[in-house]
């Protein structure tokens, strides 16, 4: 006779959900600077474990610090991916041309001057400043 398997303690998979969360956070945080709405995308299944994890880990008695750090580092993620899906998305036609202008640049010369124009088009596009502010940034 084999004895059944037992399915997994409250306390091991409340621990279990409050690593994932923080496992989920910091891959969205990664993500973000990879590709920023792919880091969207896991910031939220990041902020969906971290809270579903809350409960879980307040009921079996265990601390709650390690799904509310996923939680917090999911928020900045989520801000920082969304703020960079948004000026991508906003600056698409600019972007394209520069892309389009590189792929008949063939000296570094001509590769900067397409940086240079970029760089006009965006700075003509967005608010005044904020350009300065990306190099004071860097």
């Amino acid at each position: 006779m084999t004895t059944p398997v037992q399915a997994p303690g409250g306390q091991q998979l409340a621990e279990s959900a409050g690593r994932r969360a923080i496992w989920l956070a910091i891959a969205a945080l990664a993500m973000t600077f990879m590709l920023p709405l792919a880091g969207l995308v896991m910031a939220v299944f990041a902020l969906v474990a971290g809270f579903r994890a809350v409960p879980l880990l307040r009921g079996a008695g265990r601390s709650q610090g390690v799904a509310v750090g996923g939680i917090v580092v999911a928020t900045v993620s989520l801000l920082l991916s969304a703020s960079a899906t948004a000026m991508q998305l906003y600056l698409m036609d600019e972007y394209s041309a520069y892309q389009e202008c590189l792929k008949g640049a063939g000296t570094v010369q001509a590769k900067s001057a397409c940086f240079d124009g970029f760089r006009d088009a965006a700075a003509a596009k967005l608010p005044p400043g904020v350009i300065d502010f990306l190099k004071s940034v860097q």
